[in-house]
């Protein structure tokens, strides 16, 4: 065998041990008489001691090692005299009696440690020495634990792994499909799943009960910290299931899953917020609650007193960040211009510092007297050393970029503990949303939720009013699942569609083996998918989800370690009946 132990196994208790290990050598320092290898594997980091005096010519050889060589020693386990607090195998070492070379390695492109000197475009480039770090590894781990668990937590709640197909038929509604030509079907597609939505409801009329898959899903659209061309979900259905029922399981998978992968105990049912609710006093569909800091409604209170900003704006919110009334102008002013960026939206940002002794300093202080001012920040929910933040404009603009402010005031004052959890459901959606490119209602999720049963008459005379059957799982501000009550009666299904702008050709089209299914007994059903990468990644402490991802594309949606998209051979391109159109 090429080894008997890995390298984070050993313990002083093993002393006296003679012992065989591999991996790669991350660290040799050569001091006088002395040489020490750092050996690592995924398991950890075992110290080899080589010593001139008793083997000149072993030692001689580890002297040749070179960082990232494939190497296998046998010796004894000994305990350290400088003991490293820093490795779990840090009270013993390894006194060396036989090294092998089992493999060269070129001068890595970077340093294979725990903080390396790599660009995210080099690292990526050369993922399989990446993941070699620490950091990468203990991501995969933690995902890999996060998988299991799910498995053992859904298994004994009854539920079934049903695979559903990865080449399916494309139905453009929401972000692009990716698109696969079929060679047996000259100019016909495949599509690659954006879920499995439409499958996993045929397995309830099918009588499965309860399903769930870890699944690949996949979206063509722009990149951004926590979004992938392709990424897993959690996906689950049940049937014969209200919205209590769903949330149910899955608060109790969220807890399985903090206490058997962090160790956390959450011994409360998760806090309930409409979405409506949501918006007023977070400006989010998917708000941070870890910290106050809400919005609130100053319109009232600001308007008619001359300042024409105010007086012209259909909407007025602030809030009030606690005990910083002492920033300066500069600091005001660069905040001002941090909200004017694009991705803010704002055109501009009055302050109030309601201070320390009582007074109060405002950038609008000639509109409004010190009683005015002092309303105004109390209302904001000020109080003395605080500094009250205001927008206006348009309502759910200004409530977004107050709910965007709010967030950068939270990392400014380190008020986002990674180690902190704060989970809760939003629930009460919108059915529809008004989609101004097309001129006409969207839905919010997908053509197949179910309005709320009371909400039903007003999809006749007020559509835009009527709420979803829906819910969204959200942790410190980013949304790790969400699901839905699924319309299972035919007629409201075509209702649905035609409120959607779909003509019965179009919704037969994209939908009708669903639609045909429902009329034999389609049961009341329901479901939810939790978003592996993202909850890995908020489990690990990690920014991004490409930490927790073995081989993550890079901001450009391609795969810079082996170079793709890449172009295909024009004998490939005849046999699928296809024609490069060139860009001009």
């Amino acid at each position: 065998m090429y080894r008997t132990h890995n390298c984070g196994q050993l313990r002083l208790e093993d002393a006296g041990k003679t012992v065989t290990l591999c991996g790669w050598a991350q660290r040799i320092r050569n001091l006088g008489a002395m040489t020490f290898i750092d050996l690592r594997d995924r398991y950890g980091i075992t110290q080899l001691v080589f010593n001139i005096d008793t083997n000149a010519e072993l030692c001689g050889q580890a002297r040749k090692i070179g960082r990232e060589f494939v190497i296998q020693a046998i010796g004894t386990v000994a305990e350290r005299s400088s003991k490293n607090k820093d490795l779990p195998t840090g009270d013993i070492e390894i006194i060396v009696n036989q090294l092998n070379i089992l493999n060269k390695s070129e001068i890595p492109p970077f340093t294979i440690e725990e903080n390396t000197d790599g660009g995210e475009d080099l690292l990526l480039k050369y993922r399989y020495l990446d993941i070699r770090r620490k950091p990468i590894i203990n991501g995969l781990l933690l995902r890999n634990k996060m998988s299991l668990e799910t498995r053992k937590f859904l298994d004994s709640e009854g539920f079934m792994e049903v695979e559903t197909p990865m080449l399916i038929k494309s139905t453009p509604e929401g972000a692009r499909d990716y698109v696969v030509p079929s060679r047996i079907h000259a100019g016909q597609f495949y599509a690659l799943p954006q879920s499995p939505q439409q499958y996993k409801q045929l397995l309830m009329v099918a009588g499965i009960d309860k399903y769930y898959q870890i699944v690949k899903c996949f979206r063509d659209e722009d990149l951004r910290a926590d979004r992938q061309p392709e990424f897993t979900q959690i996906d689950c259905e049940m049937s014969f299931v209200e919205q209590e029922d769903v949330l149910k399981v899955f608060e109790g998978l969220a807890k399985h899953l903090f206490k058997t992968v962090s160790g956390l105990d959450i011994d409360y049912n998760f806090p309930r917020m409409a979405w409506h609710d949501a918006m007023e006093q977070y400006g989010s569909d998917k708000p941070d609650i870890r910290f106050g800091m809400k919005i609130h409604n100053l319109t009232d209170v600001v308007k008619n007193h001359g300042f024409k900003v105010f007086d012209d704006a259909e909407y007025i919110c602030g809030i009030a960040v606690g005990g910083c009334a002492g920033y300066s102008r500069k600091q005001t002013d660069e905040l001002t211009e941090w909200v004017k960026r694009p991705q803010v939206g704002a055109k501009g940002l009055v302050y109030i510092k309601y201070n320390e002794d009582g007074s109060i300093k405002s950038s609008v202080d000639k509109f409004y007297s010190q009683d005015d001012l002092k309303l105004i920040a109390q209302t904001a929910g000020a109080g003395t050393g605080d500094l009250v933040l205001i927008l206006c404009g348009k309502k759910l603009q200004t409530l977004v970029a107050m709910g965007t402010l709010r967030l950068e005031m939270a990392n400014r004052l380190n008020l986002r503990d990674k180690n902190i959890f704060a989970p809760l459901w939003v629930v009460d959606f919108p059915l529809f949303e008004w989609d101004e490119n097309e001129q006409r209602l969207s839905p919010m999720h997908h053509p197949f939720t179910s309005p709320k049963k009371e909400d039903i008459p007003m999809l006749d005379t007020n559509p835009e009013k009527v709420r979803a059957n829906a819910y969204d799982l959200v942790i410190n501000g980013v949304e790790v699942g969400g699901g839905s009550i699924r319309i299972h009666d035919s007629n409201l299904q075509v209702k649905m569609f035609n409120l959607l702008g779909f003509t019965s050709e179009k919704a037969e089209s994209q939908f009708g083996c669903l639609i045909n299914a429902f009329k034999y007994g389609a049961p009341p059903h329901g479901g939810l998918a939790f978003g592996l990468d993202r909850w890995a990644a908020l489990l690990n402490g990690s920014d991004s989800i490409k930490d927790v991802i073995a081989f993550p594309k890079n901001n450009a949606a391609r795969d810079v370690m082996i170079d793709a998209p890449s172009f295909i051979s024009q004998e490939q391109l005849d046999e699928l009946a296809l024609k490069i159109n060139p860009q001009q």
